[in-house]
């Protein structure tokens, strides 16, 4: 167990005011006031960084910028911490500052450019350790400076393997992490996706679900199913339910084995807190608890798993005016402190408001590969798109190719690359076996050892010219073959019948066949054009009567592009709307998806309207809005004066038509003053909190059904109401009474 540096401990220099770098180009002068002005000028242009007004005017002035970034020296980044808009160090930047003195001190005095060069040069052990004695800002820096090449030939260099159950990252291996995620947690449905990734040699880093319901309850299931599977199959390897940390670590005080705990990240403490409900102190705990009580404990020497991915503090507007690069930067000096087993890298997973397209994708995932191996933590790589963005299946192909060769851990895999659950793409299994065989890589050696002897992964004979070199890993005679796991045809078909967009397993060498390949594509086309549907105000008008209200958000290219505009009420519309005698409101919102709200809002609304009505609880007239966010429903709390909102939002489409058709309802539960915000600050950290969240997602035919979600919000209504609780406290509230 690695010993955690108390804060108080860590050396942080005092904020100095901000110095103004200049450079004279040969038609104008250019000048960044501030650290955080030059570092995002310096970075290639990005959609986030643009939103923000950090990213350079021009190509000349990005090249003025990196010129001057590549001149300041180590101690120069050192002396000048970053700081939050209060002008303090918070609790990320001072983690990033428990670095190794002893390898500082001697590159202190050492500019950017000459660290770049120097590294270049050296061994990889070399750049290991240097990278052990960098902050993140530092990392950031240095990446702004590389080209392709250089991001690439750099993080090659770099090794850091881990081990839990089994051994993950070691030199010539490709891992994967199997994500059999389903929109409503069948356990039927994630065993089938199980089956498949492992007859596809997938899964050999872990066996990790998104749950869709993040309850206590769920939590444990998932967790004791993916345990009886792990063991059933003999798959070396371990297991994890991508929960909020204070979810598994109650599922864990009740027996369920949490052998990996996880948690996202985000690069400013206001994100951590105030959108990820976490805080140092948190992860610290969880960190001692699993390595005093885990399943794992006294086997692995790392257990913890952090997910992180550029522009999730631009998305909630808590980046403290940082690039996106260095925030995502300093996500990775967090993550240190705690050793993890994994990191998993999911830029591209937000949309166009923060990577509008395939090169700044590309771009990205390279940067983000190349700063966490430099400080220190094992990258797993998720170049993954959603279908409002400007990216593309060949766009993360491309970005797959490019960070193999740079000698990532591991990626996904999500069945044929299409998450059922979270409706974005992903690589799959057969990307990862493709990429072993171009690139001469192998999973795990004990998940290797286990895919020989089952015939579903082979090794390469002497003379066999076909596979290439002798000892190459290639394909057994059961790779792919999903009946290997299953009793008999009726077991098999039973799981067929839970999953969706299960378009067929037969393959050609490591890809799936062409037929298999030619209807996921067609289901991936079908979805990305319900994004070019509009609200249809005069149909809805037959489900309600509605109050129809307006966002910032004038157009859809403005809705998509901003990350906020669609959560702030017009003008107009915060003129007129006025406090009213009433425990919830309702608002309808298309989101990203106005086909989702048409083919779920005329059922699901009747029976919540009815359902609450019978129970009691006041419900103002339902609000109409187009191109909204999830935070409306806070300006709509606020203006109206409700307990809670109940915001019903069109989501990303996910591939196929009943997905491209997904619904989810956000309860914001807005904490009045007194008992209940006291409750609520001191459960998540965040001494300023407003609202609470839950959210019942994946509401479509394929899904949880519209009527039936109805229901389930009248329920989970009254549970908020009678709880004056919402989220990770109320679901901690309801694990107690279980208890």
């Amino acid at each position: 167990m690695k010993e955690l540096t108390p804060l108080d401990r860590i050396e942080v220099p005092r904020p100095r005011p901000d110095v103004a770098y200049a450079a004279r180009l040969p038609r104008h002068d250019a000048s960044f006031r501030g650290l955080k002005r030059l570092l995002g000028a310096a970075d290639c242009g990005k959609a986030g960084d643009r939103q923000a007004g950090l990213a350079a005017r021009g190509d000349a002035a990005r090249e003025a910028a990196r010129e001057l970034l590549g001149e300041l020296t180590l101690e120069h980044l050192h002396e000048h911490p970053l700081t939050d808009e209060r002008g303090e160090v918070d609790a990320v930047m001072r983690v990033n500052y428990d670095i190794d003195r002893d390898a500082f001190a001697p590159i202190a005095s050492l500019r950017l450019g000459e660290l770049k060069d120097q590294l270049l040069r050296a061994p990889g052990a070399e750049v290991a350790r240097v990278g052990g004695a960098l902050t993140g800002v530092m990392a950031a820096a240095l990446a702004k400076l590389c080209d392709v090449h250089e991001l690439v030939y750099l993080a090659r260099k770099i090794s850091r393997p881990t081990r839990a159950r089994t051994l993950l990252g070691a030199p010539g291996t490709l891992a994967s992490r199997l994500q059999p995620n389903h929109p409503t947690d069948d356990l039927r449905g994630i065993t089938l996706l199980l089956y498949w990734g492992l007859s596809l040699g997938a899964g050999d880093a872990l066996l990790g679900v998104n749950p869709a319901a993040g309850t206590v309850e769920t939590t444990a299931a998932i967790l004791r199913h993916l345990d009886r599977i792990r063991r059933a199959t003999g798959a070396p390897t371990q297991i994890c339910c991508l929960s909020h940390i204070k979810v598994q670590l109650a599922a864990l005080d009740q027996g369920a084995p949490v052998e990996i705990l996880f948690q996202s990240l985000a690069g400013t403490e206001s994100c951590n807190v105030t959108e990820f409900d976490i805080t140092v102190d948190l992860l610290d705990d969880g960190y001692r608890r699993m390595a005093a009580r885990g399943p794992l404990a006294g086997q692995a020497e790392q257990f913890m798993y952090f997910e992180t991915g550029q522009g999730s503090e631009l998305t909630y507007g808590k980046h403290n005016g940082i690039d996106m690069a260095t925030a995502e930067a300093l996500c990775y000096g967090l993550a240190r402190r705690w050793d993890p087993f994994m990191v998993n890298n999911v830029t591209g997973f937000i949309g166009p408001e923060t990577h509008l397209d395939d090169r700044e994708m590309i771009l990205a995932n390279l940067q983000d590969h190349f700063m966490g191996k430099l400080l220190g933590v094992p990258m797993g790589m998720a170049p993954c798109y959603t279908l409002h963005a400007h990216v593309t299946l060949e766009g993360q192909q491309m970005a797959t190719q490019l960070l193999t060769a740079a000698g990532a851990n591991y990626y996904m895999d999500v069945c044929l690359n299409t998450d059922r659950m979270l409706a974005y793409f992903d690589t799959s299994g057969h990307d990862v076996q493709t990429l072993r065989e171009i690139h001469g890589r192998a999973p795990g050696g004990e998940f290797l050892v286990w895919a020989i002897e089952r015939g579903i992964l082979a090794r390469a004979g002497e003379g066999d010219e076909k596979w290439g070199t002798a000892g190459a890993i290639t394909r057994g005679p059961r790779f792919g073959d999903v009946r290997q796991f299953c009793s008999d045809e009726a077991e098999l078909a039973e799981l067929l019948a839970a999953t969706p967009a299960a378009h067929g397993f037969a393959t050609a060498g490591p890809r799936p066949a062409n037929a298999v390949s030619r209807r996921s594509r067609l289901e991936e086309a079908i979805a990305r054009g319900a994004l070019e549907s509009e609200l249809r105000e005069e149909e809805l008008a037959r489900v309600a009567v509605f109050r129809v209200i307006t966002t910032t958000a004038a157009s859809k290219e403005g809705h998509l592009g901003s990350a906020d505009a669609g959560a702030r009420l017009s003008p107009e519309s915060a003129a007129w709307l006025s406090p009213e005698d009433a425990q919830v409101q309702i608002v309808v919102s298309d989101g990203l998806s106005a086909e989702a709200v048409h083919h779920n809002v005329p059922d699901l609304l009747p029976v919540l309207l009815d359902g609450l009505a019978a129970r009691g609880v006041t419900v103002g007239r339902p609000l109409l809005a187009r191109y909204g966010r999830v935070k409306l429903a806070e300006a709509v709390a606020e203006r109206l004066g409700a307990r809670l909102v109940v915001m019903l939002l069109g989501e990303r489409p996910g591939s196929g038509e009943l997905a491209s058709r997904s619904l989810s309802a956000y309860l914001a539960y807005r904490l009045t003053p007194g008992v209940d915000q006291e409750a609520a600050a001191a459960f998540s950290g965040n001494p300023a909190i407003g609202f609470e969240y839950t959210v019942i997602a994946n509401v479509h035919a394929g899904g949880l059904p519209a009527a039936e979600a109805g229901g389930v919000l009248v329920e989970k209504v009254l549970q908020v109401l009678a709880r004056r609780a919402a989220g990770n406290r109320l679901e901690a509230l309801l694990a107690g009474d279980a208890a």
